[in-house]
């Protein structure tokens, strides 16, 4: 599949975990974002209970482009448990059941008959039963999928690597970013070696490589990173300042997506928006003048190995 190095992550315009969300702004920013050259959209079925497809699959119908996009969506686990431990069991999570049901919810919602690639929205190392991919293997034969992927948790980003030299993956998505480097030492040599696709979420880190907040900012009540990152804030603007002695005049927005793509292993990076402006600012950066040279890149990953940024899980 050939896609744009840049797609669009739609976890917020599900409307339900990162504060209000208009959608006449979230259409907005899909139909800037496709005039923009992207052609890759990374959704889910838990994003507002199946709401973020729905709004892309409206958006698909009005521009008469159901087939002309690449759609990735994911399997949320049954049982409700999103970074699992050792002791949960993959038949609670993922049965192939479950799995199916899941698929035919999204094909509705999308308003398609194929989703480009199926994801399972989380993984353990402890699983090794193999009903889940016999069952992604089923939906593949019959036209309902084209691609298989796991979705990795922040934590444990080479939690999904067996999967990987077995061949049943043809994706990865994690989280890779400058404030997060694992992917690079855990997932990456891993993905080279057999050829998967890396798909890079969370290339903002929730925004806080957007230098948008500073030590005083207040999420809202309904917005999820008000217990994940509040408290966290001061010393993460602390870490900002850090990069951007390394990076200099380029905008944060910009060496943010940049650090990601000087990858070769990462086919996409998938920040959000929530808006047209902001969906100008991400699409903007494939033609943006500005590059990170090889001394800024190093002189992030040197802050990354000597612990002077980072510390934080994202999601």
């Amino acid at each position: 599949m050939k896609v744009s190095e840049i797609g669009f992550g739609m976890w917020a315009i599900g409307g339900d975990m990162w504060g209000r969300q208009d959608d006449k702004d979230s259409v907005d920013a899909l139909k800037k974002s496709l005039e923009l050259g992207c052609n890759f959209f990374d959704t889910a079925l838990a994003y507002g209970n199946g709401h973020s497809e729905k709004i892309l699959g409206q958006v698909m119908k009005e521009e008469k482009i159901l087939d002309d996009v690449i759609i990735a969506t994911k399997v949320p686990p049954r049982n409700g448990v999103w970074s699992p431990p050792s002791n949960v069991k993959i038949e609670d999570a993922f049965p192939s059941e479950w799995i199916r049901e899941s698929c035919e919810i999204s094909l509705k919602n999308l308003g398609r008959n194929y989703i480009d690639v199926l994801q399972l929205h989380t993984w353990s190392k402890s699983w090794s039963e193999t009903e889940w991919f016999d069952e992604m293997k089923k939906l593949k034969d019959e036209g309902k999928i084209r691609a298989i992927g796991i979705s990795v948790s922040p934590e444990r980003p080479a939690e999904a690597n067996e999967q990987i030299s077995e061949n049943r993956v043809e994706t990865i998505q994690t989280v890779y970013n400058i404030l997060d480097q694992n992917p690079e030492e855990k997932l990456f040599p891993s993905a080279k070696k057999f050829e998967v696709g890396i798909i890079a979420r969370v290339p903002y880190a929730e925004g806080i490589l957007t230098a948008k907040f500073t030590k005083e900012t207040k999420f809202s009540e309904d917005d999820w990173r008000k217990w994940r990152l509040q408290k966290n804030l001061p010393e993460l603007i602390n870490q900002v300042e850090k990069i951007k002695e390394i990076t200099g005049e380029i905008p944060l927005h910009d060496a943010a997506l940049k650090f990601c793509l000087s990858r070769n292993e990462v086919s996409i990076v998938i920040p959000g928006a929530r808006n047209k402006k902001q969906a100008e600012q991400n699409f903007s950066v494939s033609e943006s003048e500005w590059t990170l040279n090889k001394n800024q890149l190093d002189g992030l990953r040197k802050l990354w190995k000597e612990k002077e940024i980072g510390g934080i899980t994202f999601a």
